[in-house]
């Protein structure tokens, strides 16, 4: 793409309502537009992130046998009634409208109770199950409070899979792989190594529930970590707990962190209460055991500014930066010369598959060099009257800032591989 043709525009200084640096970043670089607290849209740099992390989640959620599909926002008062969350004083932060020729609807927040009625017109026999199904979706949470930029929304990208087992020993099974599937999406996002499986309670359904928090200063979540494995437990349980349940580490350390993701056991609940029932071998009338496992991807996308963010600007690692190249054009007194190569290497790139942002724009040098800072896409390019003199390419890693000079075959050896 040719930044020229981009309609978004970079920013010195941000918002002054904005008090997360997710958000600063994001809207100074041009990535995310604020609507209202709470409320963004995504422009073009932003959505080819959000697309990036979302291609990882469904790639492991394909891995797992989990099945895509897309579910309405607008929910039917009736299939709430039956678990009894549409009550406001049961969930209190449900977004409601009334319509025209009367009754009311609610945007979707979570999608537990509309999938089970699905679920239960097509499931009948053990012979159908088990099944695990999930969606991309937009959720609408009336949050009481919205500071946290994309950490935090009233609307916003989410990936919820449910899961349907025959019983307690086949969810069981199926939950522990997904333990491990989160494991690589977070690996794949460049967040594993600060990102902890959390234990958390389990309300109703289960003693623990599981988390996945990465450590940031930014967090709004407290969490323990273990001394001996990548554990955690959330503050919220730790008076019950005196030691980690993994290992029996003790848990000494204590670290801020955001909720990426996570997973729940639901056992029969919503099942019983809708009414999806299955005939086992013996022809006898069961209840499937569900599960239920969550990621935030507009969360996602916030946590990995707030953790590799610096001085200059936003840092992406390479698996979702919305560009893998930044080629920057400096055209000085032989501009028509130096716009003509960088062409050429913008053509050369692009049709070996790499994806490039091509600064075509006619400004400063300096300017450029800041807004690809800003930007944070992984390497930049630079094509000058002097690079192109001395028949190199000078690259820079926005991550460790070292800048090298490579000839263009070598860099495609070396660099694009």
């Amino acid at each position: 793409m040719k930044q020229s043709h981009l309609f978004t525009k970079t920013r010195k200084e941000a918002p002054s309502d904005e008090v997360s640096k997710n958000a600063q970043l994001l809207i100074r670089a041009g990535y995310i537009h604020k609507e209202m607290a709470g409320v963004y849209s995504f422009l073009p740099l932003g959505l080819h992130v959000i697309t990036n992390i979302a291609t990882i989640i469904r790639e492991e959620m394909n891995a797992l046998g989990g099945v895509e599909i897309q579910m309405t926002t607008l929910q039917d008062r009736e299939v709430w009634e039956k678990s009894g969350r549409w009550n406001d004083e049961i969930v209190d932060n449900w977004f409601k409208t009334k319509l025209k020729n009367g009754g009311e609807v609610g945007l979707g927040f979570t999608h537990e109770e509309p999938l089970t009625r699905i679920v239960s017109e097509h499931v009948n026999s053990y012979k159908d199950l088990p099944k695990y199904i999930y969606q991309i979706q937009t959720k609408f949470r009336n949050e009481s409070r919205a500071k946290s930029g994309i950490l935090r929304g009233r609307e916003f990208l989410m990936k919820d899979l449910y899961s349907f087992c025959r019983d307690e020993a086949e969810h069981t099974a199926f939950y522990e792989k997904s333990k491990v599937a989160y494991r690589k999406i977070f690996d794949r996002v460049g967040l594993g190594e600060k990102t902890y499986l959390t234990f958390a309670s389990g309300g109703t359904f289960c003693k623990y529930s599981h988390e996945f928090q990465t450590l940031t200063v930014s967090g709004e979540d407290t969490i323990h970590l273990c001394e001996k494995c990548h554990i955690a437990v959330n503050e919220e349980i730790i008076k019950e707990v005196v030691s980690c349940p993994e290992c029996n580490g003790a848990l000494s350390k204590t670290e801020k962190a955001v909720e990426v993701g996570n997973i729940f056991s639901l056992g029969t609940k919503y099942a019983s209460a809708l009414g999806l029932q299955f005939t086992d071998e013996q022809g006898v009338k069961k209840t499937p055991v569900m599960g239920s496992y969550g990621i935030g991807i507009g969360r996602v996308m916030g946590t990995i500014v707030e953790v590799f963010a610096d001085e200059k600007g936003i840092v992406w690692p390479e698996s979702v930066a919305p560009f893998r190249v930044h080629l920057v054009a400096i055209a000085g007194a032989d501009g028509a010369n130096v716009m003509g190569e960088a062409e050429k290497l913008y053509n050369g790139l692009s049709s070996r598959g790499v994806s490039v942002l091509f600064d075509d724009r006619d400004l400063r040098a300096g300017e450029k060099f800041a807004d690809a800072d800003l930007l944070g896409i992984p390497t930049r390019i630079v094509i000058s009257e002097k690079t192109i003199s001395g028949g190199k390419l000078e690259v820079k890693d926005r991550k460790t800032g070292v800048v090298e000079m490579h000839s263009e075959e070598d860099f495609f050896k070396k660099c694009l591989t």
